[in-house]
């Protein structure tokens, strides 16, 4: 496919981009006296609803020996109110014929329930009822933390990668609190009470940190009123001072070497690179957007064509970066060494397809398929109800707005192929470098630790 065709593809993939932003940004936004807001975006395909609520409150919020507890307060979040028994809130989504889920990041908490536009008032009456009442009581969450000490063990502590990965955060921040991995340290969940978690919710779950965005078949009056007859008798409360948190200028690259059970060695690179603040002055983000998906944007992306197609220094290799968050960011290069290689092999295969960048920099036919590609991936997971919440909602909490996100995709697409040579030279240093390296040990030879109390062996 030729340089013509992909001009074709991104000029398709813009016009598909000032559609979709333009809906965005023609969504209704108001604010309850309370300082709650509601982000309402009519989408009339299909006759449902997506309800969703983020709170400002994420693991980086945590304090050093309650890390964790945002995510277990999520999990608290089904448990009883005052009016709903424990449990209630999930079957009664169900009954209505929805689905429903939250999910906790370093940045924000975030529950949505995606139900026949009939139900939207029982979800929206649901959701303001806990955000008001719930009861965090010992018994409950001495049942609930267990259930999360096992969801580290599997997730984390039984997957070599995810051990790796966190290593990496723990490792490239000193001082920054995404050093502490969401689901939390094992020691301080071991030692977590409920009372831990009755704090959080009061410090945090308050209608004046939190914002809420319903998508769907519905009229964003309608939906105001029913924001002010539920939300709006919530009363708002003073939140505690955030304070900043700056992580300190690294100083040369760092390194570290994780062993535990696996089949094959494992490689990642993680670089500090700059998040997106300012939409319209700030584009190097955009370029490292455009650089990760030249590196790892498909099977024929360089590092994919030259490391496993063509070399075989790799057996899988991956790029990714992402350009909103509330802290800083990482430019990561992940990869297993292929057959007869090994770790530092494959370091230095991709430290040279870098150099090789650096030096001669993007050809137009790439970058041109590059933008493509980015801008149809933008595009097209908006195309789900839920796809356009969950997007208004990252660009909200990462401090950004919706109505942004149309100026995201221009100034992706008006990168250059010397804005991304420029910051592939100026960040993929060894003083930005953290390097983890995964040492296999015998699959037989699962590292000994400590049981959760009452947990299944």
């Amino acid at each position: 496919m030729g340089i013509r065709m992909f001009r074709c593809l991104l000029v398709l993939a813009a016009a598909l981009a000032v559609t979709a932003a333009s809906a965005q940004t023609g969504a209704h936004e108001y604010k309850l006296a309370n300082g709650l807001r509601v982000i309402v975006k009519e989408d009339h395909r299909a006759p449902t609803a997506l309800h969703m609520v983020w709170y400002h409150a994420g693991s980086m919020d945590e304090v050093s020996g309650t890390s964790g507890v945002a995510h277990v307060l999520e999990h608290m979040m089904f448990k009883a109110t005052k009016t709903v028994k424990s449990g209630e809130f999930s079957r009664r989504v169900a009954a209505a014929g929805g689905r429903e889920n939250a999910f906790t990041s370093y940045d924000y908490t975030a529950y949505f329930q995606q139900v026949p536009k009939a139900a939207l008032a029982e979800m929206m009456q649901l959701e303001a009822d806990r955000m008001a009442n719930l009861l965090v009581t010992e018994s409950e969450f001495s049942q609930e933390i267990k259930v999360v000490m096992e969801e580290r063990r599997l997730r984390t502590e039984d997957r070599p990668r995810a051990l790796v990965a966190e290593a990496l955060n723990a490792e490239a921040f000193f001082a920054h609190p995404y050093r502490r991995p969401v689901i939390g340290w094992m020691n301080d969940l071991l030692n977590m009470s409920y009372v831990d978690a009755r704090n959080w919710y009061k410090r945090w779950y308050v209608p004046n940190n939190a914002f809420v965005v319903v998508v769907g078949d519905v009229k964003a009056d309608e939906v105001l009123a029913l924001a002010k007859k539920y939300y709006g008798r919530i009363k708002a409360r003073p939140l505690p001072e955030r304070k900043p948190q700056l992580e300190p200028e690294q100083r040369g690259v760092r390194r570290l070497v994780v062993k535990a059970p696996a089949e094959l060695p494992y490689l990642l690179m993680g670089w500090k690179c700059p998040v997106l603040r300012d939409v319209s002055q700030d584009w190097q983000p955009y370029a490292l957007e455009v650089l990760s998906g030249v590196l790892d944007g498909n099977e024929s992306a360089r590092l994919n064509q030259s490391l496993v197609r063509n070399s075989r220094v790799a057996g899988e290799v991956g790029a990714s970066y992402d350009m909103t968050a509330r802290g800083p960011g990482l430019c990561l290069i992940e990869g297993t060494p292929g057959p007869g290689k090994n770790a530092a092999e494959l370091e230095a295969g991709l430290r040279a397809e870098l150099a090789l960048l650096v030096r001669d920099g993007v050809t137009e036919e790439e970058l041109a398929r590059v933008k493509a590609q980015v801008v149809a991936s933008q595009v097209f997971k908006r195309d789900s109800i839920f796809g356009q919440a969950r997007e208004i909602g990252r660009y909200e909490t990462a401090g950004l707005s919706y109505r942004d996100i149309d100026r995201v995709l221009e100034g992706i697409k008006a990168v250059t192929a010397e804005q991304v040579r420029s910051v592939a030279k100026l960040y993929f240093v060894d003083d930005h470098l953290t390097v983890v390296v995964l040492d296999p040990q015998p699959l037989g030879e699962a590292q000994s630790r400590p049981a959760a109390p009452g947990a299944r062996h």
